[in-house]
């Protein structure tokens, strides 16, 4: 099951989501896009929780919110989520660290997280189909650039 929540169109119409257990964020590191961010509380067993950004956005372009008074919430792009055989169920690593980025959450605001628990629905995704289909779309696009390319020469 992953539970989604939608930001205020005037924060970017965001689609937020997460997984219910450890077993769902394993599929959720699996079949993750690049468009995706990922956050965590920092040193605390908590939900991975993801951002999906729109093509062309940037890890630049999003701010925080916050659910607990202080936190840390690392956060990074789902491409430098590193995760190797030996590591547990849910457990993930960096590729880069210095992609890593920390933001300090003094104070909890009610207003935020209950505004976007009014959003959340459940489903049970085919994770794997949506990433295909996404893949598939991708080489569409660059195939029909190629053409294009060719064909103008």
């Amino acid at each position: 099951m992953v539970f989604y929540f939608k930001a205020r169109p005037e924060a970017g119409d965001y689609t937020i989501f997460m997984g219910l257990d450890k077993h769902e964020n394993e599929e959720l590191i699996k079949y993750g896009f690049l468009e995706d961010i990922w956050f965590h509380v920092d040193k605390m067993s908590s939900a991975h929780v993801y951002l999906r950004l729109r093509k062309g956005q940037t890890i630049d372009d999003i701010s925080e919110g916050n659910k607990v008074n202080n936190i840390d919430v690392v956060y990074t792009p789902w491409a430098n989520l590193k995760k190797t055989a030996s590591m547990d169920v849910g457990q993930v690593g960096f590729h880069n660290s210095k992609m890593v980025r920390t933001v300090r959450v003094e104070k909890r605001i009610n207003e935020i997280v209950n505004r976007l628990n009014k959003t959340k629905v459940e489903r049970k995704p085919d994770l794997k189909a949506e990433r295909e289909a996404v893949n598939a779309a991708e080489r569409a696009e660059r195939k029909l650039h190629l053409r294009d390319k060719v064909s103008s020469i």
